[in-house]
This record gives C-alpha cells, structure tokens and sequence, in this order.
C-alpha cells in the first residue's frame, strides 16, 4: 500500500528549508512558490503539471517581461526535487519560455514625484494605513533601502540616537548600517508614535498593517500601483514602468547628483555608495546609474570644466 503523500503546501515548506540551509536566501523564490501552491489549490490540482506551471508562469505581470520566465524556473526547480517524492509530479521544460528581450529600465523619480506620491499616501483611510505607506515611501526614497529590507525591519533596528537603520541579514547574506536624514527620522518616531496609539502589535516590525502585523510584499505593490496611477506618474515605455523598487535607483542617482553639484570626486566616491546601499560588487551600482541622462549631462560638464582648465 502507498504512504499517503504530505500536502503539497508542507512539501513546499521542506523545500525551502532544505534550499535555505544550504545558504540560499530564496525571498522571491518563496513568495512565487507559495503563490504558485495558492494557485494550484484554487484550481484543485494537488500536484505540479506542466499545463499548470505554464498557466500560472504566463499570468500577466505589469513591471517586467521578464517574470514568465523567471516563474517557471522557481517552479521547475521545485518541480524537480518534488518529483523525487511525487512520481505523478511533472517537470516543465527550460525551455518552454525564455526571458523577454529586456531588462526593465529604471524609473527615476523627480522630487515633485516623490511627493506626489506622499500626498496620494496621505489620502489612504483608515489613518494608519496612510501613515505606514507614506512612512515606508519617505524612508524608501531617502535612504534607498530594498524594499525587502523595510519591512523586515524590526523596531529594535531603528538607532534613535545615532539615527541609523541596521539592516540586518539582508541580501547575500550582509548586515549593515544606514543612515537617516533627520527629517526621515522625525517622521519615523512620529510613525511609531501613531502606531501605538493605533493598534496592538502582533510582531516586532517597525512598518505594520491596520491589524498590526508585518507588512506583505504583494499587497505593499498593489497598494503602490494604486498610489503611482492616482499621482499621474504613467510609464516611460514598455520597460520603464514606475516600481516601488525604482525609489532606490533614484536615490542612488540624487546621491550622486549631489556629490558633483558639491565637486566631489565621484569615481572615488561610488564604492562608498556601493556599500552604503548593500552591493557586493560596485558594478551593481554602475548598473543603477547607467541609465540617468542626468547623471551624463553632469560629467559631462565635469569634463568641460576640465578641459577648459586644461594647459
């Protein structure tokens, strides 16, 4: 007689404990595989096919090309460990979608954007909710943290006296400090202050929900989708869509706006950034700043001013 198999939703759990004690992070991973299972059981299908993988891969994403692709790859890897438990299980192909021709390019924000943004924040009800977002964006665009980082950020992680956030376990497995602008931490002691008077924490997190827990990526896009349209902050081009994650590439480029504006020298500069924002290798930081004419008008003037000196 067969051994009754464990739901697929526990045999997802085993995975990602096995995958995660090997040293893999598996934040995305896990939220698609467990959006993956929600979908599943929504259709009443108790096992991964490859009509199901296909179906789930192919949902319609508005930020990138990219995500059919990289959906179906969570799940065949998934698909394949289970498979050693599951035999029914089926295992989709590499090769039934590819990734889409290009990488989303960054939207950079203006100031008035940004502020934008915090007004349509304020507009949210009941009140919490419009203080936890418009905190969460204020701290996001003014310190360029992930937005991953944010809301796993614990109230233990803010240093009111040395106004720094630590990050703690972030990606690649790094802890570091990051400072905060004075306003930003005015507004988070604030926030706190609201908060408290507002609901019963059921967790340690610094952002939480109208019901007190941690916040959920998937609700904090939608919720920013939302805010984005009301603000008329409209895409670019096709792959140039207003992201929550893109606060982060337009803080990195102020950042660096600033340091020309003040004559620093900014090729010595970057690898500090580099650490500030959580990159292991500066190239990553290259990438957020090639994609800001802004930030090629200014070296350009640089070097004018050079050569203008030049003997």
């Amino acid at each position: 007689m067969n051994a009754v198999r464990p739901p697929l939703r526990a045999l997802l759990a085993d995975y990602l404990t096995v995958r995660r004690a090997l040293g893999f992070k598996l934040a995305a991973v896990g939220r698609i595989l467990g959006q993956f299972v929600d979908f599943l059981e929504d259709a009443g299908i108790d096992t991964v096919t490859v009509d199901a993988a296909l179906a789930f891969a192919q949902m319609p994403d508005p930020d990138s090309t990219n995500w059919p692709a990289i959906r179906l790859s969570a799940v065949r890897r998934f698909a394949i460990w289970l498979r050693g438990i599951d035999p029914a299980c089926q295992v989709p192909s590499a090769r039934l979608l590819r990734h889409g021709p290009d990488r989303a390019t960054p939207y950079l924000y203006s100031p008035q954007q940004i502020d934008d943004l915090l007004t349509q924040a304020g507009r949210l009800r009941p009140a919490l909710r419009a203080a936890t977002y418009q905190t969460l964006i204020g701290t996001l665009a003014s310190s360029g943290i992930r937005i991953g980082e944010a809301i796993a950020l614990d109230d233990a992680d803010l240093d009111v006296e040395r106004s720094l956030l630590i990050i703690r376990e972030a990606k690649f497995g790094k802890s570091r400090l990051v400072p905060l602008h004075a306003t930003a931490l005015t507004a988070v002691a604030a926030y706190r202050e609201l908060r408290e008077a507002s609901v019963r924490r059921q967790c340690p997190a610094l952002f939480v929900s109208t019901v007190g827990t941690r916040l959920h990526h998937s609700n904090i896009t939608l919720t920013y989708h939302r805010l984005t349209a009301a603000a008329g902050i409209t895409p670019r081009s096709d792959t140039c869509r207003p992201r929550i994650h893109d606060l982060r590439h337009s803080f990195a480029v102020a950042t660096v706006l600033d340091w020309y504006a003040a004559g620093a020298d900014v090729p010595a500069m970057l690898p500090r950034l580099a650490t500030f924002l959580g990159h292991t290798d500066p190239k990553h930081t290259y990438w957020y700043l090639s994609a800001a004419p802004e930030l090629m008008v200014a070296a350009a003037d640089r070097l004018d001013a050079y050569l203008d000196g030049a003997p």
